[in-house]
């Protein structure tokens, strides 16, 4: 991808109310202090889905009034769904972690659907413009397939909306075409008939979990010159201290989580012994891979914006890592620490 992004990345979600409502002057605090704080160009990950599109109008909104010039900021918005008008006391489509919207959204991807979804972004976005798209979370499309006819069907919706963002990109309208997904296997799987400029893996790749079939995708991705941007990695927050797990809420009582909250208690543990934050160590970890050139990071916190993008430029001390692998909360043959 011939553009320089930053090394920390802002994701948008909370733009869109997740988990709570923001005030609007909260959420322009955080863009803001991120863009005060970026090193080069800011760049946000935004959505249709976030929010059913209350993230890109806020990002908009918030860009104008702080008066940021249209060339000095990039965005990235992973087109999938589109708005619907809102006929239920909550939005359909992702129940219970969206407050106090005014819309619904329904998904569409196709060729001529990944299209509308682009228009759509750009006219919520105001006076600005994505210059990177992707289809979002492609494998969550895949994985709702009925049966094995249906799941082909999905498969050529996916390839057909790439051919559309592809088609946008020779044309000169965006600069890259990339892909977002929480399951690394699906951006595989893709990768394989779509010639990709960057990729963001999400949930995926992380201080707590990084199998060994990842790390050798990402070393493939990086042998074939494509820009690596990790995401999620906190876990939906709860590496930080929530009872959110990739957005799914936890339950410290319950014996199928207990493992998470185990492996938690011991991180921050040893985290305290060595005078390192949480945070400060899992963007280390997330970023200190041949390949990876950003982290895309969310807070609702303009301090909390300020001091991630410190924490991506702290040096954390070698025992620090072997006492992680010692004590089996990375794995002990992971390559790069």
């Amino acid at each position: 991808m011939n553009i320089d992004i930053p090394k920390v990345i802002s994701g948008t979600s909370l733009l869109g109310n997740l988990y709570r409502e923001l005030p609007h002057d909260a959420k322009k605090a955080i863009v803001a202090a991120y863009i005060e704080a970026c090193e080069g160009t800011p760049m946000f990950d935004c959505a249709g889905k976030y929010g059913a599109g209350l993230a890109l109008e806020s990002l908009g909104k918030c860009l104008k009034e702080l008066a940021v010039e249209k060339n000095k900021v990039l965005i990235s918005n992973k087109l999938a769904w589109v708005r619907k008008p809102l006929t239920t006391p909550e939005p359909m489509f992702e129940r219970g972690i969206w407050h106090n919207l005014t819309h619904d959204a329904e998904q569409n991807i196709s060729y001529k659907g990944i299209l509308r979804c682009f228009e759509e972004g750009n006219e919520l976005l105001g006076d600005y413009r994505a210059q990177i798209v992707s289809v979002h979370d492609p494998d969550e499309y895949l994985a709702a397939a009925k049966d094995e006819n249906d799941y082909k069907k999905r498969y050529n919706d996916i390839i057909e909306a790439y051919q559309a963002l592809v088609e946008l990109k020779n044309k000169g309208m965006v600069t890259g075409v990339g892909i977002g997904a929480k399951d690394w296997k699906a951006i595989q799987l893709i990768s394989k008939d779509i010639q990709l400029d960057w990729v963001m893996i999400a949930n995926s790749y992380t201080i707590y979990s990084h199998p060994k079939e990842l790390i050798n995708f990402i070393a493939w991705l990086h042998q074939q010159g494509i820009t690596i941007i990790n995401s999620a990695v906190f876990h939906g927050g709860f590496l930080m201290g929530s009872d959110y797990f990739n957005y799914v809420q936890l339950n410290k009582d319950l014996p199928e989580h207990k493992k998470y909250y185990d492996w938690r208690d011991r991180f921050f543990t040893l985290c305290k012994a060595y005078n390192v934050e949480p945070a400060a160590a899992a963007i280390y970890f997330a970023l200190h891979v041949p390949g990876i050139k950003s982290i895309a990071l969310n807070s609702s916190n303009p301090d909390r914006v300020r001091q991630n993008i410190a924490m991506a430029n702290i040096e954390i001390p070698r025992d620090f890592w072997n006492r992680m692998k010692e004590d089996g909360l990375i794995d002990e043959d992971y390559p790069y620490l």
